[in-house]
């Protein structure tokens, strides 16, 4: 099911992805204070979206495996989560080199974006071996069902207390795109596009593959029980 329409929605993401990245070198502004290193932004900005989103998303597969005990909602839960995990390390690292080029630190400390990420990833961090640390199947679902559900709860309880907070450096494009000049905003939403499309693609493939991998050991069992 996952495996159908891959293609397309493939091309379309690179189709999505390459505009994006022409936009961003030929399109947008310079930023007048930070100058070509804020192009980072394009990147670094809607990957820490989706990547909270990915969060969240797999605390609702989450939700949906505890109501049905269907194991596929648990293995949508894992996949997200996963996804999101990897996009994680590329929020750090990019806003590391955003820090870096911008305040002459690879790290800020009182930057409550930053830090608050860092908080949600190290959460998030202690997903898999928590998941891999329990042997029995049904027990590992349940766990890490639960601690999907509380963990994607805190992401936008931390996000809300990040928007009280007193920014630093880092534009308010949630709720708040107007800060943005027309052009700007106009290559940050088809970078965001780009990039959760990515995700989806992503999600499905190895949505796909991990399937085919547990019909592919149900016949093995099937065949070596007869």
């Amino acid at each position: 099911m996952h495996g159908k329409g891959l293609r397309g929605l493939s091309i379309a993401t690179a189709a999505i992805l390459v505009t994006a990245f022409a936009l961003v070198f030929f399109y947008a502004p310079l930023d007048a204070d930070q100058g070509f290193v804020q192009k980072i932004f394009y990147l670094h900005v809607p990957m820490a979206i989706v990547a909270l989103c990915g969060f969240i998303f797999g605390g609702i597969c989450a939700i949906g495996f505890l109501r049905t005990r269907d194991r596929k909602w648990d293995l949508r839960s894992y996949v997200a989560i996963h996804l999101s995990l990897i996009l994680g390390v590329g929020v750090l690292i990019t806003g590391s080199i955003w820090a870096r080029a911008s305040w002459g630190h690879w790290w800020v400390w009182d930057e409550p974006t930053l830090v608050s990420f860092l908080i949600i990833f190290l959460l998030y961090a202690c997903y898999q071996p928590l998941r891999f640390s329990i042997e029995d199947p049904d027990k590992q679902a349940r766990y890490a069902a639960v601690f999907a559900i509380l963990a994607g709860a805190f992401v936008p309880l931390n996000f809300l207390a990040v928007r009280l907070a007193q920014p630093l450096a880092h534009p308010r494009v949630l709720g708040a795109s107007g800060n943005l000049p027309g052009s700007m905003e106009l290559v940050f939403l088809v970078s965001l596009l780009g990039m959760a499309l990515l995700f989806v693609t992503l999600w499905k493939y190895e949505m796909a593959a991990k399937e085919t991998r547990m019909r592919l050991k149900s016949l093995r069992r099937r065949l070596l029980s007869t």
